[in-house]
């Protein structure tokens, strides 16, 4: 979300439009950028019958973008290499989304992009591209990082970019692959235009559950309630406090009883914890208040009517 993200104010996008519009690709379809045009012919990728992250696989069309003029003898970069790639392809498919003056994907340009992948700007697959792509900044993308990126998803076309979703996504539940991905989210959370070294709450907020999309912690959604309802305590969370709730999901239990101030957590992590325990303290006399019984009820559906079970 970045530079994309704290411009607009919109940290529910990835890579995508400021306005947060997931019909902008269609729009930027009649600007001239990238000269697209629909084919109705055009082949129709279908991925795996339910995508890694549980939503279940449509069939898309994805559209052949018209790629610009290549004049001079290209014949020998268009054939493909030992992995069936070719990069004159990947090159000709940056050269639809990039950006006139600059030699970059830029916020329009990926706008286009997901729109033609079929895929919403602000969902999980669009982050896990962006890891595998290793992007630096939110709504940009390199010709080095598109290319390279291509490449290492093994990828020269929209179809094959599409078609690699469920096994990036697969990917991304790997321990070591999910923290290479959790890490790689906090840098392109921020903004480098302006020296960013923290994450804004709002934006911390939002990539964290996104970030967690596949596999979300108990504790995930209280402590971005604790975050929500703390914002003159929090600011900002550095790389050091996102870092470590990624080891304080895995090592604390749901119930907490296992946290320890004497251990080195950041001290945001004692007073989450004190204001958790609080709030449970705080709850539990309605949770365990019986509902009115008839006085001949036994003994045992009483028990059994409590709320909870209890």
């Amino acid at each position: 979300m970045g530079q994309c993200v704290t411009k607009c104010k919109n940290p529910t996008s990835s890579l995508g439009s400021k306005s947060g519009d997931k019909d902008g690709g269609a729009k930027s379809h009649k600007k001239g950028g990238g000269g697209h045009r629909e084919e109705p012919s055009a082949p129709c990728s279908k991925a795996a019958s339910e995508l890694a992250n549980g939503t279940k696989a449509f069939e898309v069309a994805v559209e052949t973008p018209v790629v610009p003029a290549v004049t001079g003898d290209t014949r020998k970069e268009d054939v493909p290499d030992g992995d069936g790639l070719s990069t004159r392809r990947m090159e000709e498919l940056f050269c639809c989304y990039k950006d006139e003056q600059e030699d970059a994907i830029l916020e329009e340009g990926m706008e286009r992009f997901c729109n033609d992948l079929c895929v919403d700007p602000a969902e999980f697959r669009v982050l896990v591209l962006a890891w595998r792509f290793q992007a630096a900044t939110m709504c940009r993308f390199t010709r080095k990082e598109f290319v390279e990126g291509c490449r290492a998803i093994q990828a020269d076309s929209l179809e094959g970019i599409y078609s690699r979703f469920p096994c990036m996504l697969l990917e991304a539940r790997g321990e070591e692959d999910f923290k290479d991905l959790y890490r790689f989210t906090f840098q392109f959370g921020l903004d480098a235009e302006e020296g960013q070294r923290s994450l804004q709450r709002d934006i911390a907020i939002a990539l964290w559950r996104l970030v967690f999309t596949q596999d979300t912690p108990a504790v995930l959604e209280h402590w971005l309630d604790f975050l929500a309802e703390n914002p003159s305590g929090v600011r900002g969370i550095s790389r050091d406090t996102w870092n470590m709730f990624l080891n304080f999901t895995q090592a604390i239990g749901p119930d907490l009883s296992n946290y320890s101030e004497d251990e080195a957590w950041p001290s945001l992590f004692d007073t989450f914890v004190d204001w958790e325990l609080e709030r449970r303290k705080r709850a539990e006399p309605e949770d365990q208040c019986p509902p009115h019984t008839h006085r001949l009820d036994t003994e045992g559906s009483r028990g059994s009517q409590t709320w909870g079970g209890h």
